[in-house]
């Protein structure tokens, strides 16, 4: 395998929508798996100069990955995973506050009421449905990650 910019996306595999990202292996455990770790930067991705010095923080997110290539700790690899988990949560987190403000605005103004308070009670039903939903994806870790590969500076 060979890595190709950028460092995280989405490739199409046989059809299927997968995100690629390149991380950093922390400890590899017997089972074959290993912990690695993804530094996201800010939305500037890390050129705070660009946008006058926004000041965010980075954010380490680790994960577990199977490593069928044997990748050791220190490594730089890609993984990959199926974008229908990411792309659902995100739908979830995003999209659903966002119809439901809609609806139970326009509910509520088509029944005499205050129009902004059903959005208001629309939207805070759609965040509280999200963070249902975040917790129910914690609790059956469905995502599946996959080292595929070394990074651009590994000598493998």
């Amino acid at each position: 395998y060979r890595y190709r910019e950028p460092d995280c996306g989405f490739r199409r595999r046989g059809g299927d929508l997968k995100l690629e990202q390149l991380v950093r292996v922390l400890i590899c455990s017997p089972d074959g798996t290993a912990r690695v770790v993804h530094v996201r930067e800010s939305a500037c991705s890390g050129d705070c100069h660009k946008c006058a010095g926004c000041g965010a923080a980075k954010e380490t997110v680790e994960i577990t990955a199977r490593n069928p290539i044997g990748a050791s700790p220190g490594d730089l690899v890609v993984i990959r995973s199926a974008s229908g988990p990411v792309l659902a949560a995100a739908a979830v987190l995003y999209l659903l506050p966002l119809v439901l403000f809609f609806l139970g605005y326009g509910l509520m103004a088509a029944g005499n009421f205050s129009g902004p308070l059903g959005g208001l009670l629309g939207a805070a039903l759609g965040i509280g449905i999200a963070f249902g939903y975040d917790r129910l994806v914690l609790k059956k870790k469905k995502t599946v990650y996959t080292i595929i590969g070394y990074g651009p500076s590994a000598a493998h």
